[in-house]
């Protein structure tokens, strides 16, 4: 498992595209989970989200979202830098 987990909830707009496979492959330190549920009913259908080490991060669209998730895992990475 990586040093940084990405949780995803599986009904999420995350899902829209292989977020697993495009966050593994460019951060191998980093293990995505994709979850049945994270337990914050209802926001998986407001808007586009993940956990990045049990910290929310969101956006307004999955691709905004994404590029989110890749600024929280980078500030992750270096606290081990």
């Amino acid at each position: 498992m990586g040093i940084v987990v990405v949780e995803i909830c599986d009904s999420n707009l995350m899902n829209t595209f292989d977020i697993e496979n495009i966050i593994e492959t460019e951060y191998p330190e980093v293990a995505v989970l994709i979850n049945d549920c994270l337990n914050f009913c209802g926001l998986c259908r407001l808007k586009p989200y993940a956990l990045v080490n049990n910290r929310r991060i969101h956006g307004k669209t999955p691709e905004q979202t994404l590029e989110k998730i890749k600024k929280a895992i980078e500030e992750e990475l270096a606290l081990f830098h």
